[in-house]
């Protein structure tokens, strides 16, 4: 507030009030106050009742909302005159950008203003009036362009079809309003709309076949999990806003939280702050938003918060406009729907261990189909745990060997495929992984020729075929030489054969290896004896205990068994652990989108599948999606829960290859029908796909891993 009073020639300023007479800005000027601000400071608070308006005299300040700058104000324009004559909240905030100076009418001013001089009063009125009609008049004019170059509906009411029912409803009707909120206890997390995901929030413009997608659907899980992140990043801002929250590789159950920057925070006490904070908005049921920004001001608006990564990701961006998504303030990148309301998170939680910080899904995106992953809290927090070390271990070289490189993101990823040597970014790859064999190899030499069995496990896709003929080369440079005992034939007859729960016959069973036979085989090689291998006939489903090939093991040479059970210690159980060396083998370090979306692992190894598939065994990529729930599940009850117990870990996924694997998976994806069941996920690949730059697999090394999947291989399989 200041003491020096208004005067009639400050009044004289303003373009709207110019017509009144001298008279009556003598008059104006005695029910005016000046006020001062300092940069930072608020004039005007969104969300408040605040009866006054404002003129600028000396400064600039600008209107926003949620942190983003709408317009710029100057000297001699005015504000807030709605406040006068309704006790409406404001929808904006007031900032000064720096020094600032008004002359505040306040309504008791307004009011005894007139009350003393009625016809200056009316006439001010007026003048406002006229000013708001101008403003309305550009906003009018600003709506009928942009619905000049946008499609807008053309009908009042919709079709719709839900659950084989046909539905007339008003166009803009919210999918949510014609959805359940649970199926049999799995939540309703987006709609399926003619098969294609979106949010709960998405509105009807046109005749549709709507589905509900539930946890029950791993696409479902991916939608709930991907929330959660948004919700911990929002959550981080209302902790400490200098706090950089960014999500990391997955962990089972849980996900990889890396923070940096504000207070310096003991991980316990920021785990905990954070995950009350989280549960704070889902209390207050914050909702999501889905915005429309320009590319530009959207990079822009990354940009100035720190989402360096996001922004570039945009740079790739052809069309105009872009969608970002908010439970508050904080905006991320919508690749794909998220949670229409934090209240539809719930168990979640945060917790700390000695890498930083790690984010639990909760027992709700543990639900895969009929089945329940959960094992119940307690034990859900030591497997995250366990898996974190153990990701930790498998990434954490190759992300400072990305950092080195300069390509720690998709945008980055890009732009070095746009402005870099492409050949020479695979080269390095390549070699970045023939280094790490090497140095397994050297670690097996290393332990003076003790090691007679190496087992090999990692789940679908991981390259484990190409893996074994690589580190069969370096191990004889070495001067040992494998011999592969492959564990398939070892089944029981298939009448013998434990059925899962469907009433399928489960081939993943432990108890569907005749491990005794396979004990008694290695234990005897171990000794020198000469052993006729076993043979499993696929075709006729029969075990044949000796009808494989006659080997014995010579000086100088080891096993090698692979399969899904290669780390199970009741594997090999008579044989000592000092004469085993096991391999966990998986394509893990993925790049990150922003710091809330990033590529899944298990997204590469589907579409490896999908390929491989497609070229080698004549299966089409809807029947390769379909399989994916089953062959994961296998993998969380038969290979991850041993990966801690191997010796060494070997991250088989290369920089370069959904690149690569664009130029096949797009074709073979676009063939999935739009009524299949399996069509929203090929649907969300290929929009995951578009984002990446296409590489020709030209410069593709023959001995290169991805070569298993995509043809010329200079290995035979």
């Amino acid at each position: 507030m200041s003491s020096n009073p208004i005067k009639a020639h400050d009044i004289k300023r303003f373009d709207t009030l110019r017509p009144l007479s001298p008279e009556g800005r003598d008059v104006l000027a005695g029910h005016l106050t000046r006020e001062r601000f300092e940069q930072g400071e608020k004039v005007a608070t969104a969300g408040e009742v605040e009866p006054r308006m404002h003129f600028i005299l000396e400064g600039e300040a600008a209107v926003k909302t949620d942190g983003v700058t709408l317009r710029p104000l100057a000297a001699g324009e005015h504000f807030g005159e709605l406040g006068l004559v309704s006790d409406v909240a404001r929808t904006a905030s007031v900032v000064a950008r720096g020094p600032l100076e008004v002359a505040t009418l306040t309504k008791a001013s307004l009011d005894a203003l007139t009350e003393h001089s009625p016809r200056v009063a009316l006439s001010i009125e007026r003048m406002l009036l006229r000013g708001l009609s101008d403003k309305l008049g550009l906003l009018t004019e600003d709506i009928r362009d942009l619905l000049s170059e946008r499609s807008v509906p053309r009908h009042l009411t919709v079709s719709v079809e839900v659950g084989g029912t046909a539905y007339e409803v008003p166009t803009g009707t919210v999918v949510r309003e014609l959805l359940p909120t649970r199926i049999e206890d799995r939540l309703v997390v987006a709609a399926l709309l003619d098969r294609r995901a979106k949010s709960l929030t998405h509105r009807l413009t046109a005749s549709a076949c709507l589905e509900p997608l539930t946890t029950a659907h791993w696409e479902g899980q991916r939608v709930y999990q991907r929330s959660l992140g948004l919700l911990l990043v929002e959550a981080a801002r209302g902790v400490d806003p200098e706090l950089s929250i960014q999500l990391g590789h997955s962990v089972g159950l849980g996900q990889r939280v890396h923070s940096e920057g504000g207070a310096p925070w003991r991980p316990k006490k920021l785990a905990k702050e954070l995950s009350r904070e989280m549960h704070r908005l889902a209390e207050e049921d914050a909702q999501l938003r889905e915005e429309w920004w320009m590319v530009t001001e959207a990079q822009d608006h990354l940009r100035a918060n720190g989402w360096n990564a996001a922004a570039m990701y945009l740079d790739g961006h052809y069309d105009p406009a872009v969608r970002l998504v908010s439970y508050g303030k904080v905006y991320a990148l919508r690749p794909a729907p998220f949670l229409a309301a934090a209240s539809m998170m719930k168990h979640f939680d945060v917790i700390a261990d000695d890498r930083g910080l790690l984010l639990v899904f909760g027992s709700e995106a543990a639900k895969v189909g009929t089945f329940s992953m959960w094992p119940g809290k307690k034990e859900a927090l030591t497997e995250v745990r366990l898996a974190a070390k153990h990701t930790g271990k498998m990434t954490a070289h190759h992300a400072r060997w990305l950092s080195t490189l300069g390509v720690d993101s998709v945008g980055a990823f890009n732009d070095a495929c746009v402005s870099g040597d492409v050949s020479q970014l695979i080269r390095v790859a390549e070699g970045f992984q023939e280094k790490q064999l090497s140095s397994i190899a050297d670690s097996i030499g290393g332990l003076n020729g003790g090691v007679k069995v190496i087992c090999i496990a990692g789940p679908s896709s991981s390259g484990k075929t190409t893996f074994i003929r690589r580190l069969t080369v370096q191990l004889q440079v070495n001067g040992v030489t494998p011999v592969g005992v492959g564990l398939d034939d070892y089944y029981i007859d298939r009448d013998d054969t434990p059925r899962d729960e469907s009433g399928e016959f489960n081939f993943e069973a432990f108890e569907a290896l005749q491990t005794d036979l396979l004990a008694d085989h290695v234990n005897r090689l171990l000794k020198g004896e000469t052993v006729k291998t076993a043979r499993y006939d696929f075709h006729e489903g029969k075990s044949h205990p000796e009808g494989g090939e006659e080997m014995t093991l010579g000086r100088g040479q080891v096993l090698i068994l692979e399969g899904i059970h290669g780390l199970n210690p009741r594997l090999l159980e008579a044989v000592a652990d000092d004469r085993q060396y096991r391999i966990f083998i998986c394509p893990l370090a993925q790049l990150p989108i922003d710091r809330v979306s990033r590529v899944h692992a298990s997204d590469l190894r589907l579409l490896r599948r999908i390929v491989r598939d497609r070229h080698g065994r004549g299966h089409n990529a809807a029947a390769t999606i379909a399989r994916w729930p089953s062959v994961r599940r296998g993998e969380r009850k038969n290979i991850f829960p041993y990966q801690d117990l191997a010796d060494a870990v070997f991250d088989t996924s290369l920089i370069y290859e959904l690149s690569v694997l664009r130029v096949f998976a797009e074709r073979y994806l676009r063939e999935v029908p739009r009524g299949d069941p399996s069509y929203p996920t090929a649907h969300r690949l290929l929009t995951m796909l578009s984002r990446f730059i296409a590489i020709y697999p030209d410069h593709v090394p023959p001995t290169s891993i991805l070569r298993e999947f995509i043809g010329g291989s200079g290995f035979e399989f």
